[in-house]
């Protein structure tokens, strides 16, 4: 059973090594590059131009890793898609299942050949990606502080793990109900497509009750702000992160030292177009703003949660397709 196992799925093993081998390339020169300019960029930054490189650190290397990283949470998509869907499917489609169904080999056992040693492959082939994006990122992700967001919580980490497990049983379950390849393939394309979009943005943030802090505007926090808006009645900082925090507001209002709102009237005497004086005039003024966030110390935990919550998945749906195999597929 495993040689035949094999030999169906070679291809596909080929193919996923060497896109790894690729991919580990690009991975390696990109995380070399990352650790150069955080050196020069963030660490050893000139005194008096630090906020502009820092942005600059951060706006360079924005795309490639969110790039990657999406290119990473489709892999377990894609191992479901031309992994798990034809496991079953195709041999139901092609009546196959007959010959192979009426030899020694039981029907349960055949499954679970199957499926434990493509199931090993594809968790091992989607683990070293994210081994190698976890590394390569860490330096970006380490100043940027943005590792709980998608799509960056889902590519680095254990999650990949779950998703690749889960996606690739699920290829197998619909494959037996479906009994159509090529249909198959398209309903678990819909299926992980939803769930990446309605687990990072309805389920996620709701595993642990976020925490408040009262954050001082200084060099520091303006330092990671997008920036500031002003009215006559309230001024807000933007887009501000504490270091590998995730922010469940990016916009938060900013008070006086009284708890009034900071406004555009009372900040006249700050601007005055150099926006490194304006920032320093801005840190002189004791004001401070409340900042809704999750942690940097709870990605860990995050991350085992959201990990077996689809290996509870993942073990439901193989029981089921055990299950339907023996009982249901004739």
């Amino acid at each position: 059973m495993i040689w035949l196992t094999w030999r169906q799925f070679r291809t596909q093993a080929i193919v996923a090594a060497i896109a790894l081998a690729a991919l580990a390339a690009f991975l390696l020169y990109l995380g070399f590059e990352i650790r150069h300019d955080y050196t020069s960029d963030v660490v050893n930054c000139a005194p008096d131009d630090c906020t502009i490189s820092r942005r600059l650190f951060a706006d360079r290397y924005q795309a490639p890793t969110e790039i990657i990283s999406l290119l990473l949470i489709a892999v377990p998509g894609l191992i479901g898609v031309f992994w798990g869907a034809p496991l079953v499917a195709r041999e139901l489609e092609t009546r196959t299942d007959r010959l192979v169904w009426n030899q020694s080999v039981t029907r349960r056992r055949w499954l679970g050949v199957k499926l434990g040693l493509l199931g090993a492959a594809a968790v091992a082939v989607t683990g070293g990606y994210s081994l190698l994006l976890t590394w390569s990122a860490s330096r970006y992700d380490q100043w940027v502080g943005e590792r709980f967001a998608a799509p960056n919580f889902g590519a680095r980490g254990v999650v990949p793990l779950g998703y690749t497990a889960f996606a690739f049983v699920l290829g197998v379950v619909v494959g037996l109900l479906v009994r159509r390849t090529v249909a198959s393939m398209a309903i678990v394309v819909a299926l992980y497509t939803i769930l990446q979009i309605v687990v990072p943005t309805a389920v996620r943030a709701h595993l642990m009750a976020p925490v408040t802090a009262t954050v001082a505007v200084n060099k520091e926090s303006l330092d990671r702000a997008h920036g500031l808006g002003m009215n006559q009645t309230s001024a807000r900082i933007m887009g501000y992160t504490m270091p590998n925090a995730w922010s469940t507001d990016s916009v938060q209002e900013i008070y006086n030292a009284d708890g009034t709102p900071y406004t555009a009237a009372q900040n006249k005497t700050c601007m005055t177009g150099d926006m490194a004086g304006d920032f320093d005039c801005l840190a002189t003024r004791n004001l401070h703003f409340q900042y809704t966030y999750q942690p940097g110390s709870r990605y860990w935990p995050f991350q085992w949660i959201e990990l077996s919550g689809y290996l509870v998945l993942t073990a439901l749906l193989t029981g089921f397709s055990f299950w339907w195999v023996r009982r249901r597929v004739s």
